[in-house]
C-alpha cells in the first residue's frame, strides 16, 4: 500500500514547510522510492489564479495548465514527481466539488456538513495520488496549526490512518524554537504549545522538524522530546541556511531524517545516492565568477512574486560556477531615475511578466536601454511584449505603439488580445495556459540554446505578438525565433544584430532545476559572463 506522509507547520508561517516537504520528497527519491506531491491550501479561492503577486507571490503553473501554489516549484526543482491538478487544491475547491455534487443529488437528501462531506472529499483528493506505482504521498498543509480555515484539513488527515492503518502515514511537524538575545536562550514553548494544538485535534507528530537561528543543543531537544510526546532522535534540527536554500536536503540526511522516515513506514531502506547534490553546494559555496544581473519588474517588493525567475537564474549560475547578484529595479524607477545609475554597471537586464499598466513604460524604457547598449536581454511574457513595443516605437517609428491591453485605441496594435479570449469574460483559469509547442528557427539563439527544433513550454497569457506586424518587424530587424507549430503565433523574439537579446511569451523559469537549468537562463547568464570578462561590451 502506498504510504502518506502529512507536513504540517506551526507558530509561524513561512517557515519553509515547502521546502522541507521537496526536501524529503528528494531524499526518498534518492533512495529509490516514488514519490508524489501535493498541497493543500486552506484559503476559499478555488486556485492562486486570480490572487495579487503582493498577498500570494508567484502562481505556478504546470504543463496541464493549472495554476498552483508557488511551493510546487520547491516541488519540481527538487524532485522528479510529476505534477498535475491533483497536486494543488485549496477550501474553494473542496467546497465547489461538494456544492456540485449535491446540486446533483449525490448525498441522497443528507444535510451536507463539514463532516463527513467536507472532510471525505479532502481525502478522496489526498488518495488520488496513490497507487501500485507510487511508493509514497507527502502531502503538505498550508498555513498554520491553529489557523481556523485549517480545521477541515487537519480534521480530515486525522481521519486517514484511521481508514488506511497508522502503520501506512506519518505527520511531520515543522515548528520554530526562537534564540531570545536578551535572555540569550532559545525557547522551546512556542513548539510545545503548538504540537499541544495537534494534540488536540487528535494528531500525534511522529516527528518534529525544528527550525533554529542557533545549534538547538542536547538539553532543548530532550525537553522539546519529553514534552511533545516524541522520540528524542525524532527532534530534527534544521539550521537557517546562509548560503542557499538547496543545503537544506543534506542538512536533514546529515540528521538521519530520510532513514527514520522509512523505519517508521517499513520503507526499503536503499542506499541514499546525493553524491551529484552534494557537488552542486561546492559549487555555490566556491563561486569563480561573478555577475550582476538587474531584474525590471512590477513586483519587485515582493521577493517571492518572482521566485521561479530568481532561481532560474542562480540555476544558470551554478552551471557557470558564477555567484549571479540580482539587482531588483522597481519599473516605475526607470521613469524617474538615471538609467546610466540604475543599470549602467549591470551585466544582463531581464525584464519579467506581470499585469496592468502600472510600471510598462519603466519595462519599456529598460528595453530601449539594453538594446542599445548591447547588454544582454531576456524578456518574458510581458517582458517579450515590451521588447516588441520599444522596438515598434524606435526603430519602426510607430510612436504610438502598444499593446491593447494597455491602449485599446492604440494607432499601432503590436500586442493585441488572443482572438479565442476576446469572449471570455471570467478571470480564473481562462487564460492560454500550460503546455504549448513551439518550432524553432535555424540559426537562432534559441535553437542553439535548446539544441532541438521542437520544444514544449509553459503559458500563460491574454496577449500575443499581434502577427499584422510580422513582416515589418522582420524587414526592421527583429526576428521570429519561435513559431507555434502553424506559424501563427509567434512565442520568441531575437534581435540579432544584438550580442544576446532574446524575449519569450512562455514562462521558461517554471522548467529549470539546481543541476538541470533552462537552456535560455544558462546562455543568458553565459553571455552576461562574457560581457563582464569584457568580451562583449557597449
Amino acid at each position: 500500500m502506498t504510504k502518506h506522509i502529512f507536513v504540517t507547520g506551526g507558530v509561524v508561517s513561512s517557515l519553509g514547510k515547502g521546502l522541507t516537504s521537496a526536501s524529503v520528497g528528494l531524499l526518498l527519491e534518492r533512495r529509490g522510492l516514488r514519490v508524489r506531491m501535493q498541497k493543500m491550501d486552506p484559503y476559499l479561492n478555488v486556485d492562486p489564479g486570480t490572487m495579487s503577486p503582493y498577498q500570494h507571490g508567484e502562481v505556478y503553473v504546470l504543463d496541464d495548465g493549472s495554476e498552483t501554489d508557488l511551493d510546487l516549484g520547491h516541488y519540481e526543482r527538487f524532485t522528479k514527481s510529476p505534477l498535475s491538478k491533483l497536486s494543488n487544491f485549496t477550501t474553494g475547491r473542496i467546497y465547489s466539488s461538494v456544492i456540485q455534487k449535491e446540486r446533483r443529488g449525490e448525498y441522497l437528501g443528507a444535510t451536507v456538513q463539514v463532516i463527513p462531506h467536507i472532510t471525505n472529499e479532502i481525502k478522496s483528493h489526498v488518495m488520488q495520488l496513490a497507487g501500485p506505482d507510487v511508493d509514497v504521498v507527502i502531502t503538505e498543509l498550508g498555513g498554520t496549526v491553529g489557523d481556523i480555515e485549517g480545521l477541515p484539513f487537519l480534521e480530515a488527515i486525522r481521519q486517514i490512518p484511521l481508514d488506511i492503518g497508522k502503520e501506512n502515514c506519518l505527520f511531520i511537524h515543522l515548528t520554530l524554537v526562537p534564540y531570545l538575545k536578551a535572555a540569550r536562550e532559545a525557547k522551546t514553548k512556542p513548539t510545545q504549545y503548538s504540537v499541544g494544538q495537534l494534540r488536540t485535534i487528535g494528531i500525534q507528530p511522529d516527528i518534529l522538524i525544528v527550525r533554529t537561528e542557533r545549534p538547538l543543543g542536547r538539553e532543548n531537544a530532550e525537553k522539546i522530546a519529553l514534552f511533545c510526546n516524541v522520540e528524542k532522535r525524532a527532534v530534527i534540527e534544521e539550521t537557517d541556511k546562509e548560503i542557499t536554500i538547496y543545503e537544506v536536503p543534506v542538512g536533514l540526511a546529515e540528521n538521519g531524517l530520510d532513514k527514520l522516515i522509512c523505519e517508521k513506514l517499513s520503507l526499503p531502506i536503499g542506499n541514499l545516492n546525493i553524491d551529484d547534490w552534494k557537488g552542486l553546494m561546492n559549487t555555490i559555496r566556491n563561486p569563480q565568477h561573478e555577475v550582476t544581473i538587474a531584474v525590471v519588474g512590477k513586483y519587485i517588493d515582493h521577493r517571492d512574486a518572482y521566485k521561479s525567475i530568481y532561481e532560474s537564474l542562480s540555476h544558470a549560475g551554478f552551471h557557470h560556477k558564477t555567484r549571479v547578484l540580482i539587482k531588483r529595479i522597481e519599473a516605475e524607477d526607470c521613469d524617474s531615475h538615471d538609467l546610466d545609475q540604475l543599470l549602467g554597471h549591470v551585466h544582463g537586464i531581464l525584464v519579467p511578466g506581470g499585469f496592468g499598466y502600472r510600471g510598462i513604460e519603466g519595462k519599456i524604457k529598460a528595453v530601449r536601454y539594453a538594446r542599445e547598449n548591447k547588454i544582454p536581454f531576456f524578456g518574458i511574457c510581458l517582458g517579450m511584449q515590451c521588447a516588441v513595443i520599444e522596438y515598434a516605437r524606435s526603430i519602426l517609428g510607430c510612436k504610438d505603439a502598444n499593446s491593447t491591453e494597455f491602449a485599446e485605441d492604440t494607432p499601432d496594435p503590436v500586442i493585441c488580445l488572443l482572438e479565442e479570449q476576446k469572449t471570455v469574460s471570467d478571470k480564473g483559469g481562462t487564460m492560454r495556459l500550460g503546455a504549448q509547442p513551439a518550432v524553432l528557427k535555424e540559426g537562432s539563439l534559441a535553437r542553439k540554446a535548446y539544441g532541438k527544433a521542437e520544444i514544449s513550454e509553459r503559458h500563460r497569457h491574454r496577449y500575443e505578438f499581434n502577427p499584422a506586424y510580422r513582416d515589418r518587424l522582420i524587414e526592421a530587424g527583429m526576428i521570429p525565433a519561435g513559431t507555434n507549430p502553424s506559424g501563427s503565433l509567434v512565442e520568441i523574439i531575437e534581435v540579432p544584430k544584438h550580442p544576446w537579446f532574446v524575449a519569450v511569451q512562455y514562462h521558461p523559469e517554471f522548467k529549470s532545476s539546481p543541476l538541470e537549468p533552462h537552456p535560455l537562463f544558462r546562455d543568458f547568464v553565459g553571455a552576461a559572463l562574457q560581457r563582464q570578462r569584457g568580451s562583449i561590451s557597449g
